[in-house]
């Protein structure tokens, strides 16, 4: 009985980290387990690393098109770093899927440490 139970609660551990790491919509849930502050400790270190992530590529996104619109030359260039970066945030939501998946640690090398720093300290 025990065990049918841990293994349900994991499936449901499972499916929220599923949806945490999808790209765009899992910004929502994350920062809202953030402000519950209820959440479990692997929970909220994913939402971290989500918020961290999604506001990087949000930064940059608006930064290259604000670039694109006040910029005369390297409109080409910069709607290519834009592109790039947006793929770049999609594979490695898509990577975070995978791990999930293969119930390994979420961890990204550098952004892992700056959601600790910053989001960590603020929410």
């Amino acid at each position: 009985m025990k065990n049918i139970e841990q293994l349900k609660n994991s499936q449901i551990n499972r499916q929220e980290l599923f949806l945490l790491v999808t790209p765009i919509l899992g910004f929502f849930p994350a920062v809202w387990i953030l402000l519950r502050q209820k959440a479990s400790i692997q929970h909220r270190a994913v939402s971290r690393l989500i918020v961290t992530l999604t506001s990087i590529w949000l930064l940059g996104n608006i930064l290259l098109q604000l670039g694109t619109k006040i910029g005369e030359s390297g409109t080409i260039t910069l709607l290519f770093v834009n592109s790039l970066l947006t793929t770049s945030y999609f594979i490695i939501s898509f990577g975070l899927m995978v791990r999930v998946w293969k119930r390994q640690p979420l961890w990204l090398p550098g952004i892992s440490q700056i959601a600790e720093k910053m989001v960590g300290k603020h929410l």
